[in-house]
């Protein structure tokens, strides 16, 4: 069958395949059974291969209401942890015909100024972190389908969360540090308000609390190598029995340890031990590298468009946590000799 040089509208189809226009638009928008033959749905989709004919998307979003488009609010782009999960849900948004726009919350956390005149009236739905959740009131985010990922299961805004099993992750940890033998620990927490970190606490404690004549002390430090050198440095440097083993919620945090190791000429591992916790780039630019739990960030952003794509079919997203796993590296040891 020759071909237009022109576009091909589902007139044409409906034509070539001895059709009405109506039973085109069934059977190319998977809507035909029960209302046509499966003998006409396949002349139709036939006729429409032969034709290069494809739906016109925008005039039939505006039909439906639906933009086919999502937000993802994240923190600030500090990490390349971010752009793996913005690359997991494109993935899978582009499958289904949907694209993703990536928002940073310009602060890392807290508020954000609206990227759209109207969010309601731009998007479909949104994706957020719970370390950009204030942002989603100033976005009106928060009354749209919304999927939080690293989010309070009980407490969540969403419709849906979607975790990393960010406390098997801590468990891991602890059980390697405890088994080498570690007994006083530090814990370098993230000093931001969010519900993962919270997790991370709470779990390394509930861990060494069951094993006799272990302690954990924590410092406070903000998500960057020099607050966490700052941090580190002043924690093992203050009185008392220095810890043989520091616990940190992320890379950048272990890497400020090194810095404060350094200064203090503790060797790592001889003299202190190191986790980490995200497995990004960093992890492996440290000397020696960096024992961490490894967090699949693709498959978390995949994982989150699933969901978004469930509520809004009207589905009940897929459960369970996505599982981590502990990478073992140079930077942990048997405690040396006090």
């Amino acid at each position: 069958m020759a071909r237009s040089s022109t576009r091909p509208t589902s007139r044409d189809v409906a034509q070539a395949a001895g059709v009405s226009q109506a039973a085109v638009s069934l059977v190319l928008g998977d809507k035909w059974r029960g209302r046509v033959s499966a003998t006409t749905a396949e002349r139709v989709r036939a006729a429409a291969r032969d034709l290069g004919y494809r739906p016109n998307l925008a005039a039939r979003n505006l039909r439906l209401g639906r933009t086919r488009t999502v937000l993802l609010v994240v923190p600030a782009l500090t990490t390349e942890f971010f752009a793996g999960v913005y690359t997991g849900a494109a993935r899978v948004a582009a499958e289904h015909g949907f694209g993703v726009v990536l928002y940073p919350s310009p602060e890392g956390i807290g508020p954000a100024r609206d990227p759209f005149a109207s969010a309601q009236a731009a998007l479909d739905g949104v994706i957020a972190s719970s370390m950009a959740a204030d942002a989603l009131s100033a976005i009106r985010g928060d009354q749209l389908p919304l999927v939080m990922l690293d989010s309070d299961p009980g407490g969540s805004l969403g419709a849906a969360t979607v975790n990393l099993d960010i406390a098997d992750g801590v468990r891991q940890v602890a059980d390697h540090l405890l088994s080498l033998g570690h007994r006083r620990l530090l814990h370098l927490a993230a000093d931001v308000p969010s519900w993962t970190f919270e997790v991370r606490a709470r779990e390394l404690a509930a861990r060494t609390a069951a094993v006799p004549g272990t302690s954990v002390r924590t410092a406070h430090a903000p998500l960057s190598i020099d607050g966490a050198l700052s941090a580190a440095e002043a924690a093992l440097s203050a009185p008392g029995p220095r810890p043989t083993a520091v616990v940190c919620d992320d890379g950048k945090l272990a890497a400020g340890v090194y810095k404060a190791a350094r200064r203090l000429g503790l060797r790592v591992p001889d003299d202190l031990s190191v986790t980490g916790l995200d497995d990004l780039a960093l992890a492996t630019a440290l000397d020696p590298e960096l024992t961490t739990v490894r967090l699949d960030a693709e498959l978390f952003g995949e994982r989150g468009m699933q969901a978004l794509l469930a509520v809004l079919e009207g589905h009940r997203p897929a459960p369970g946590d996505i599982p981590v796993e502990l990478v073992l590296r140079g930077s942990t040891a048997p405690p040396g000799t006090p």
